[in-house]
């Protein structure tokens, strides 16, 4: 049996350019997609926080450091400058690599710049009593 899993996450990035009339992709921070092991040209999927929009592109390199996240073509209709965005990849695994498989999740400030890595997601239950 073949289980997909989240292989990658940029959690709560912000949005800082958005590019109606670019070819299309998503433009992200070299330095952001080396630490989630994101390749060029790789699906992702984006998920906006800010309006609940959620659609699936492909990432291109923007200059490492640069803290650029910009969503380009027809997908500008669906985030803005300013909006606050998840960015995932997935893979597909085996029963054998599930058993070591661990996800790269890296978490950002506002201006985009990497504040922690983790492989797991700790259960926060926001109203629990």
């Amino acid at each position: 049996m073949m289980v997909t899993m989240l292989q990658a996450k940029l959690h709560r990035a912000r949005v800082t350019h958005s590019e109606l009339e670019y070819e299309g992709s998503c433009a992200i921070d070299g330095t952001l997609l080396d630490a989630a092991g994101i390749h060029e040209y790789q699906q992702i999927d984006i998920y906006n926080i800010t309006n609940g929009e959620r659609f699936t592109t492909y990432a291109i390199r923007a200059e490492a450091d640069s803290g650029i996240i910009s969503i380009n073509g027809a997908a500008a209709h669906k985030a803005k400058p300013d909006d606050i965005i998840i960015i995932a990849t997935y893979t597909t695994l085996d029963q054998r690599e599930l058993a070591s498989f661990k996800p790269a999740l890296v978490y950002v400030n506002a201006q985009n710049r990497i504040i922690r890595t983790s492989s797991s997601i700790p259960v926060q239950l926001v109203n629990a009593k």
